[in-house]
C-alpha cells in the first residue's frame, strides 16, 4: 500500500522457544541505528525519523501486533504492553515494571509517545535512537528476557508472522534488524497532540477552552522566579511540552537526593559529573502517568508539586544550574500549587488515549 504514515505524522505535529544463554545480546550494526531524516515544523523541535526503515501502514501494523504479543517474551507471559497501557498514555499505574517471573525493574515506565521527536531513551539516557531502545527491555534477564536469535526462529515458524514480515520486508528471513523495525514503525506512529493546550493557539476566547486557574498555572509555568513564577520552563521547554530536547540538556539533576543510590547517567557514562541525571519526560498527559519521577517516588501530582515548592536538595550533586541558581525553595501558595495542576492537566489528550490505531489488534 502506499507508504503514508510519515506524512500523517507530521501533520498532526502541526495542530522467542527455549532460551540459549550461549548467545550474546544483539546490538545492531552503526548503519542501522543511527541515519536519520531531519525534519522540522514552526514552534516544534526537530523531528527524526529513521531513513532507513519507511513506514509504511502494513510495518506499523506488524509492528504493532508484536507490541501486544506475549510472544516476544521468553515465557510467552507477558508483551510490551504489560508495561505500557494506552489509557495511561503508555505508561503504568504501578511503581515498578514486573519481568515475566514476577521480578521487578528498579525504575519507573516511562510513557510512549511522540518519540520520533525525542534524542535519549530510558532515564538514564543510555539510548539514542528508538531503535537501539527496543533491543533491551526485550532481551534484559529482569524483564521479557528473550534471546533475539530465538525470537527470530519462533516468528519465522508463525504462521501468523511470517507472510507479514514477507510482505513488510519482502524477505523470508526474520532477523532482529526486521522485528526492530517494525516494533519502530509502530511506535514512532504514536503521536500525541490533541490536549486542551493544542487547542488554545491562535485562539483568543481561551476561557472557552481551558478554565482560569489552568491560565494562571500556565503563567506560572513560563514565568522566572524572579518575575513571581515557578520557572517550569527552563527544563520542560518549548511550547510543545515536551521537555528539553538537547541532547545534553535533557539530563539534568533535579535534586531529589542528596546521596545517589542510582546514579542514573553517571553509571551509563562513568562520570560523576553525571551522577544523578535523569531523562527530563514529556508533561504531556502527565495527569495519567502516575506514579512519578526515575523510582516512582510520587503518587500524585500534588506530591510533585509539593516537591518543587518546597523539597529540592539543593545540597545534591551535579544539581541542574536553573534550579541551583535560586538557592532557595519556591514556597507557592494553595492557590499557586492548584493553578499548576489544572495548568497540567489541560495537557491531558483524550483522543490520544482512545485512538483505536494503537489498541490492540487481536
Amino acid at each position: 500500500m502506499v507508504k503514508k504514515i510519515i506524512l500523517s505524522i507530521v501533520l498532526l505535529a502541526l495542530a522467542i522457544g527455549v532460551k540459549s544463554c550461549q548467545k550474546d545480546p544483539i546490538v545492531l550494526d552503526e548503519t542501522s541505528l543511527t541515519p536519520y531524516i531531519i525534519e522540522t515544523k514552526a514552534g516544534f523541535p526537530p523531528l527524526r525519523l529513521p531513513s532507513n526503515n519507511p513506514m509504511t501502514e502494513e510495518g506499523v501494523l506488524l509492528g504493532r501486533m508484536l507490541f501486544y504479543d506475549p510472544l516476544l517474551s521468553l515465557d510467552s507471559t507477558i508483551s510490551c504492553n504489560s508495561c505500557h497501557f494506552q489509557n495511561r498514555a503508555f505508561a503504568q499505574s504501578t511503581r515498578f515494571s514486573k519481568g515475566i517471573r514476577g521480578q521487578l525493574s528498579p525504575r519507573n515506565s516511562m510513557p510512549l509517545f511522540n518519540l520520533m521527536w525525542q534524542n535519549r531513551f530510558f532515564w538514564d539516557g543510555r539510548a539514542l535512537t528508538l531503535r537501539e531502545q527496543l533491543l533491551i527491555p526485550i532481551q534484559a534477564h529482569d524483564e521479557m528476557d528473550m534471546n533475539f536469535y530465538d525470537l527470530s526462529i519462533r516468528l519465522k515458524k508463525s504462521e501468523r508472522y511470517s507472510p507479514l514480515f514477507k510482505k513488510v520486508f519482502n524477505t523470508t528471513e526474520i532477523s532482529p534488524v526486521e522485528i526492530t523495525k517494525s516494533l519502530e514503525q509502530f511506535l514512532a506512529s504514536i503521536v500525541s497532540f490533541n490536549s486542551k493546550i493544542d487547542q488554545l493557539f491562535g485562539r483568543t476566547d481561551t476561557l472557552n477552552v481551558i478554565d482560569a486557574s489552568a491560565l494562571r498555572g500556565l503563567n506560572l509555568f513560563m514565568k522566572p522566579v524572579e518575575d513571581g513564577g515557578a520557572d517550569c520552563f527552563h527544563c520542560h521547554s518549548n511550547i510543545p511540552f515536551f521537555g528539553n530536547t538537547s541532547l545534553n540538556g535533557s539530563m539534568v539533576n533535579n535534586g531529589l537526593s542528596s546521596v545517589f543510590t542510582d546514579k542514573g547517567l553517571g553509571r551509563i557514562t562513568g562520570k560523576p559529573t553525571d551522577e544523578g541525571k535523569f531523562k527530563i519526560p514529556s508533561l504531556r498527559n502527565v495527569e495519567l502517568t502516575a506514579p512519578y519521577m526515575h523510582d516512582g517516588r510520587f503518587a500524585t501530582l500534588e506530591d510533585v508539586i509539593d516537591f518543587y515548592s518546597d523539597g529540592i536538595k539543593f545540597d545534591s550533586p551535579n544539581l541542574d544550574i536553573n534550579i541551583s541558581a535560586h538557592n532557595a525553595q519556591l514556597n507557592l501558595s494553595q492557590q499557586e500549587k492548584e493553578d499548576l495542576i489544572a495548568f497540567l492537566k489541560s495537557l491531558t489528550d483524550t483522543e490520544f488515549i482512545n485512538n483505536p490505531k494503537y489498541k490492540n489488534p487481536f
